[in-house]
């Protein structure tokens, strides 16, 4: 969730007569808004998820199913939070902290889970972890030069993800089972050619801001 609170850019919230009780009052209502309170399930899912997937040791269809089931949710959550903060302005400083960090937390919790549990190799959830951790980084490497948008690939590469890890979660046998293989596979391939297109747009991002730095500073000599 990207963006200013909504009571900042035109949103129906007004402070009431009476100065700092007023301004908090659309401050409390400002944060405590529908979009936030889906990221803050999607976090409290989190370590709920962990210890229904490790249940009986992990390897329980019943658990697992469950495990599931809070996946989906947490998952279900992350489309909907920034789409109503996009849509009706409600966005706040810890949505644009707390979304992101939510999205991490459930993703990267059910990869090791699995390699934990020996259901997914370590150097699967190695890629997919060093690339997300490695694209955060660089966003904050460029920032003073621009924002890096979320391309279609990047969120193709999330619903897949999602999808891959969820079907791994699963007590899955038989064909579908292998099918949950090839669809991690594209998770993969996904991740880490979104990755390398990431790091282009951060190199041409930031070439073209040290370039306008330097004809700013060559017009005020």
């Amino acid at each position: 969730m990207t963006g200013v609170p909504a009571s900042a850019g035109g949103g129906t919230g007004r402070p009431a007569p009476g100065g700092k009780l007023g301004a908090a009052a659309v401050n409390q209502a400002s944060l405590w808004n529908i979009a936030n309170i889906l990221t803050m399930v999607r976090l409290v899912l989190v370590p709920a998820f962990v210890l229904l997937m490790l249940q009986d040791g992990g390897y329980d269809p019943a658990w697992r199913a469950w495990a599931w089931a809070a996946f989906a949710v947490a998952m279900i959550t992350d489309i909907f939070d920034g789409h109503l903060a996009r849509t009706y302005n409600l966005v706040t400083d810890f949505g644009k902290i707390a979304d992101p960090i939510a999205d991490k937390a459930i993703m990267a919790s059910g990869l090791i889970c699995l390699s934990a549990l020996g259901d997914l190799p370590w150097w699967v959830t190695g890629v997919i972890l060093f690339r997300e951790l490695g694209i955060t980084l660089m966003r904050f490497w460029v920032i003073r030069h621009g924002v890096i948008p979320a391309s279609r690939g990047g969120k193709m590469k999330t619903l897949v993800q999602g999808v891959a890890v969820g079907m791994y979660v699963l007590a899955l046998t038989g064909p579908l089972a292998t099918l949950r293989f090839w669809v991690m596979a594209l998770a993969v391939v996904l991740t880490v050619l979104t990755g390398l297109d990431y790091v282009r747009q951060a190199i041409v991002l930031r070439r073209k801001g040290l370039a306008r730095e330097r004809a700013v500073a060559e017009a005020d000599r």
